[in-house]
């Protein structure tokens, strides 16, 4: 069973930046995947990044390339990313997810963590 845990979302003034962390339990393969989504009120959820357990293909969402840079520490079961240039529209609940190697689509959820930023 896998149990994925959000942590450090928070408010912060346009242009500041954030680090959000996902604490993973369970067994994990090279070949899972991680990803982190957002949704903002009234808006479906989006992806935002993604990264294979195996570090060796990562993805970014075009609206957070090049402020947000996904990261995975397997020693520690943990993905992170970090997130700078923040901009109000970046405001939203943001979840961690992962993949598994046999999956089709991202099966396991955390409870997300909100993330606001003002102008």
């Amino acid at each position: 069973q896998i149990q994925l845990v959000e942590s450090g979302g928070g408010l912060v003034q346009a242009g500041g930046s954030l680090r959000l962390s996902c604490a993973r339990s369970g067994r994990t393969f090279s070949g899972d995947i991680m990803g982190w989504f957002r949704q903002a009120p009234g808006k479906e959820r989006d992806f935002v990044a993604s990264i294979t357990w195996s570090g060796g293909l990562i993805t970014y969402a075009d609206s957070v390339k090049g402020r947000f840079t996904i990261s995975r520490d397997k020693a520690k079961n943990m993905v992170y990313v970090q997130m700078n240039n923040l901009k109000p529209e970046d405001t939203a609940v943001y979840y961690c997810a992962a993949k598994l190697l046999w999956d089709t689509e991202y099966r396991y959820w955390g409870q997300g963590t909100q993330v606001a930023v003002s102008s």
